[in-house]
């Protein structure tokens, strides 16, 4: 069951978020994190028991922020075309900020790569209902949406592994920015 948190407390785990977002969590102590955040031990256990978990309920709020920003930047797109690069676009600017060594932190602890799979899952799905949009507004060639959004969604779980980066040594969100490009030039008729 997801703590109730207070504003402060979000507002620590936003902090966090930065903070593992640019330099990774691996090489970190709950001792680490408490002095870098200019807080009590007691105050990280509030959030989660263990540095583990606290490390998956940073990567939980990370995804969470990004959800209103990501459809913000969609809502502001009419076009279906648009509305699908936005949306890739706009993940692409979310991820940005994530460092390799955030990256590599994430790929080796299976709870927090689980969260990010999870919201790639999530992200297909937007996916697939945007490319379904787009082919009923007769902008976009009759495909199949859901398997349109299976090799984006193929796509994206590489780039969550790494496997861009280690292959192509382009960032996260180059790659998003690419598969947008990539996703909409198939698609259009």
């Amino acid at each position: 069951m997801a703590r109730q948190r207070t504003a402060r407390q979000v507002e620590l785990l936003d902090r966090l978020v930065d903070l593992v977002a640019a330099e990774g969590f691996a090489g970190f102590t709950l001792d680490d994190l408490a002095a870098r955040m200019r807080c009590s031990k007691t105050t990280l256990y509030a959030l989660a028991d263990s540095k583990q978990e606290l490390v998956v309920e940073v990567v939980k709020q990370f995804f969470r922020a990004s959800v209103p920003q990501v459809e913000a930047r969609v809502a502001g797109a009419r076009d279906p075309a648009d509305r699908v690069v936005a949306y890739l676009e706009a993940v692409a600017d979310y991820l940005r900020p994530l460092s390799r060594a955030f990256m590599d932190d994430l790929s080796g602890f299976a709870p927090a790569a689980e969260v990010y799979r999870v919201n790639t899952a999530a992200a297909t799905q937007r996916i697939r209902e945007l490319i379904a949009e787009g082919i009923e507004a007769g902008a976009f060639r009759e495909v199949n949406a859901a398997f349109a959004a299976e090799m984006a969604a193929s796509t994206m779980f590489g780039i969550q592994r790494g496997e861009m980066f280690a292959r192509l040594e382009i960032s996260d969100a180059e790659a998003y920015a690419e598969l947008a490009s990539l996703l909409v030039h198939a698609l259009t008729p």
